[in-house]
């Protein structure tokens, strides 16, 4: 059997691909139904209050519209912002996905939008959409196997493969325009496009500053792309430790308080990978700032999503690899998530 370490890191091996709502219902005579549903953000408010409010349950036709329903989101006292996203599918049942960041909860702080000029040119834009295009077909035909050793994506299928090839030959020449581009363009798909191609670079360690800085853009993409390229480097320096790359957990670890869903998971996956061998000072930094945060994700319903939180609560808790794994076979999460909780503090006695 293998180690849940490693199975958290093959999980869905590219990217995340949440179906928004109304995109979804692709590729079906009829939308799918809502299956497992998962919330994230929730400290006061209770999960049946959020069901309410936007009128679903697990088996209902998923709606049309993702903005609708995180209009009436928004709408519930004590939210201040929130996120539905559904990944599709489990058969004919999308995973449904509510996050809420309620008034006075954490928050995950990005830069202001940049407003510069600069700008790719549109054959590596037009690189970046075959990609995505190759690594959802390799992923539906079982191809989407991904080597990250080198400290960058090679996945399986020949046609990602190439196309990837050819960013590490754009990526040595042309370092100076990516990383303005990444840091100061003014187009979320610029910068998204950046984030990956950046990763390419031969020299890891001098990007590492430019993907950190992008973990804290205001696009989702981009983030999400910045973090897939530090996971990557992530796994070159655990198999490399000669190189002396060092991947920071900070910005990671603040995901984990974020909104957005694909920061979250993201964030989870590379902690992941940054405590796979001993480090004190990340899970002291997970101790004191996310364990609510991977309490939450701990419990989805959805395993697969669940794992990479469940992983780090253990490792939190100072419980070796065999333990956790015994744990989560046997279905018993809280006993780690209760290993992992700080002690409540004393009353006072009066």
């Amino acid at each position: 059997m293998k180690q849940i370490g490693q199975i958290v890191r093959l999980a869905n091996v590219s990217r995340v691909l949440p179906v928004l709502l109304f995109l979804a219902c692709q590729g079906f005579t009829q939308p799918p139904k809502i299956g497992e549903i998962n919330f994230y953000g929730l400290r006061k408010l209770p999960p049946d209050s959020i069901l309410a409010a936007l009128g679903i349950k697990s088996g209902d036709p998923l709606p049309p519209s993702k903005g609708a329903l995180e209009d009436r989101l928004g709408e519930v006292a004590g939210i201040v912002d929130g996120r539905i996203e559904a990944v599709c599918c489990d058969g004919s049942k999308a995973t449904l996905f509510i996050g809420v960041e309620e008034r006075g909860g954490p928050h995950f702080n990005t830069h202001s939008a940049p407003a510069g000029g600069a700008v790719l040119p549109d054959e590596i834009i037009n690189q970046y959409h075959e990609l995505l295009t190759a690594v959802a077909r390799a992923a539906r035909d079982g191809k989407a196997g991904e080597d990250l050793s080198a400290g960058h994506s090679l996945i399986a299928d020949p046609d990602a493969r190439k196309i990837q090839e050819g960013f590490i030959a754009y990526a040595a020449d042309n370092l100076p325009l990516i990383r303005e581009v990444l840091r100061d363009g003014s187009e979320p798909e610029q910068r998204a496009t950046a984030a990956v191609v950046i990763g390419y670079a031969p020299r890891k360690n001098v990007i590492l500053n430019d993907l950190q800085y992008a973990l804290q853009d205001p696009d989702d993409s981009v983030r999400g792309n910045a973090a897939r390229s530090l996971k990557a480097i992530a796994v070159m320096a655990l198999k490399q430790p000669q190189t002396g790359v060092k991947v920071a957990p900070v910005w990671f670890i603040e995901m984990l308080n974020s909104v957005a869903l694909s920061d979250r998971i993201e964030g989870a996956r590379t902690l992941v990978i940054l405590t796979d061998q001993p480090n004190t000072a990340t899970l002291d930094l997970l101790r004191e700032r996310a364990v609510p945060a991977l309490t939450e994700m701990a419990r989805w319903k959805t395993l697969e999503y669940a794992l990479p939180a469940f992983l780090l609560l253990g490792r939190v808790a100072g419980m070796n690899e065999a333990e956790i794994q015994d744990q989560w076979s046997k279905g018993d999460r809280e006993l780690v998530i209760r290993k992992a909780s700080p002690p409540p503090a004393p009353r006072n006695k009066r």
